[in-house]
Formats: C-alpha cells, sequence, structure tokens
C-alpha cells in the first residue's frame, strides 16, 4: 500500500543554482553528496518532501505539470515578498489563494492555501 511520497527527483543543468533559489526562498536544508555509483547528487528538503536535483543538460519546455505545496495564508503573503525581491517570475492565481512560480528549468511550483479537500467540497 502506498505511503507519502518518498522523494521527487527533478532534471536540472545546475543543481546547486536551484538549490541556491530554493534556500533563499524557504531557508530549507540543503545536502550534496557523491553517491557509491560516483554521481553528484543534490537534495534539498521542502517541508516534509526531499527534492533530488539531477543535473543534466535538458531543454525543458514549460507545461501546466507542477507540485503544490500547502502553505498558511500569511506563509504565502511572506513568498511572494520574497518571489517579488529575488526576481523570481510568479502568478498570483486562483483568487489569490495560490501563487505559482518557475526555476531556471520551467518546473512550475505552486504554493496553496487550499486542501484537495476543500476544493472537492469533501
Amino acid at each position: 500500500m502506498l505511503s507519502s511520497i518518498g522523494h521527487i527527483a527533478l532534471v536540472v543543468r545546475e543543481p546547486a543554482r536551484t538549490a541556491e533559489l530554493f534556500g533563499k526562498l524557504f531557508d530549507c536544508k540543503t545536502v550534496s553528496r557523491r553517491d557509491a555509483d560516483g554521481h553528484d547528487e543534490t537534495f534539498v528538503k521542502l517541508g516534509d518532501t526531499w527534492l533530488v536535483l539531477v543535473q543534466a543538460d535538458v531543454e525543458r519546455t514549460r507545461t501546466g505539470d507542477h507540485i503544490a505545496f500547502k502553505v498558511s495564508k500569511a506563509t504565502l503573503e511572506a513568498m511572494a515578498q520574497k518571489l517579488e525581491a529575488l526576481r523570481v517570475e510568479h502568478i498570483r492565481a486562483r483568487s489569490g489563494t495560490s501563487v505559482y512560480f518557475f526555476d531556471y528549468d520551467n518546473h512550475v511550483f505552486e504554493l496553496d492555501t487550499t486542501t484537495m479537500e476543500e476544493e472537492l467540497g469533501y
């Protein structure tokens, strides 16, 4: 049976740069290491979720695919201000209950003040 998500792996051109962006935004834990096979790995912990930033020279087109994190309204406002100060592209959406932002490789992230239960009327 499934439990929670163990981690999410994202392919990025510059893992250290992407980790630095998340560090500035969320003051989160990052770990860099070389695995047993000699691969350089960068891990970022956002809330209870680990992102594994895998280096590859890939051009990604932006789609509607995204990763959403639940936040309070106060956190949403604080993050919107940080995104603005860092000049990170972002969009307020859904009547001001969420903010979407984009990393350097066109991955889309959402900060959302509603739950799926609220959204679906459960």
